[in-house]
């Protein structure tokens, strides 16, 4: 269970962030010309927010169980002015814009020279249940990974070798791993090197990121010549497994693939909301690592 420091840790940092965030939005809203009713809201955005996010780290399987049996009997002191459960999903997702951008702008690590980029899918329902789903109908896309045929959409990380999350993007189901780096979005502020799995085994794509300045360096396959490669290139490959057990954190501790959805919106929501929760965590999956000098360079490396 959360702990009360870490919600109020959390709700701090998404305050000063509402502060900032809620003035610039009302001067930018377009006027139709006609009156509206303004009702302030019972709860403020930061309180909103807080919720969302601390249900992803609260170990709460269902949002509706953790909402009315947690925050409304629990946490009165830190919430007193709670509303109804329907009324609170609606206001999750009008709270969407300033969820995603608190993601962007505050929980984002910085680049450090070493990064890991992976992708793993988000299953929105069982395979045999993809013809009765409703809720994604033309929307999530039939694709496969290593696990198996799936449905639903692929998240792809970047992240540094302290475990913080450089950048991520969601894609459909049948989209490629390497179509992301092509069109660059998520290589913003991403330099040094960059290591993957042998899904991005790309000449053409390694050639364009290196011209940007960022060197992919990729296992091989057992019918590709032996590519040169330093041992502490080798060794940090080897290594990648830190990208994959932030993969299974968020999913097993964070919780951000379910197939109780029942919008897309809600999807979205859900998917921030974990990856905000995991940049909480104090302990992540991390690379720490020492250049020996006197040894000539060689790299020692513990997870």
């Amino acid at each position: 269970m959360i702990s009360n420091d870490k919600v109020t840790e959390i709700f701090f940092d998404i305050d000063e962030f509402c502060k900032v965030f809620e003035p610039a939005f009302t001067q930018k809203l377009l006027e139709d010309g006609k009156k509206h009713r303004i009702r302030a809201f019972k709860m403020s955005m930061s309180e909103i927010l807080t919720i969302t996010v601390i249900f992803q780290l609260s170990g709460h399987r269902t949002f509706k169980h953790f909402y009315l049996f947690y925050i409304q009997k629990h946490m009165k002191s830190e919430f007193p002015d709670t509303v109804s459960y329907n009324r609170f999903t609606e206001l999750m997702q009008a709270n969407m814009v300033p969820l995603v951008l608190f993601m962007k702008t505050r929980c984002l690590g910085k680049c450090t020279g070493i990064s890991f980029i992976d992708s793993t899918p988000l299953r929105v329902c069982k395979n045999k249940r993809i013809k009765a789903n409703k809720v994604f109908e033309g929307i999530a896309t039939t694709g496969r990974s290593t696990m198996g045929w799936f449905h639903g959409f692929k998240l792809h990380l970047i992240v540094n070798d302290k475990g913080e999350i450089l950048n991520f993007v969601l894609t459909q189901g049948n989209v490629d791993d390497r179509d992301p780096l092509k069109e660059g979005n998520i290589l913003n502020e991403i330099f040094g090197k960059l290591y993957a799995d042998k899904g991005y085994i790309s000449k053409n794509l390694a050639s364009m990121l290196f011209e940007d300045g960022l060197h992919l360096i990729t296992g091989i396959r057992n019918n590709m010549k032996n590519v040169l490669m330093t041992m502490r290139d080798k060794i940090l490959l080897r290594k990648r497994s830190v990208i994959e057990t932030i993969n299974d954190q968020l999913k097993n501790i964070c919780h951000a693939e379910h197939s109780r959805h029942r919008s897309f919106g809600n999807f979205i929501t859900n998917l921030v909301a974990s990856l905000i929760a995991y940049s909480f965590q104090e302990k992540k999956p991390a690379i720490k690592f020492e250049e020996d000098v006197k040894s000539k360079g060689q790299l020692a490396l513990f997870c």
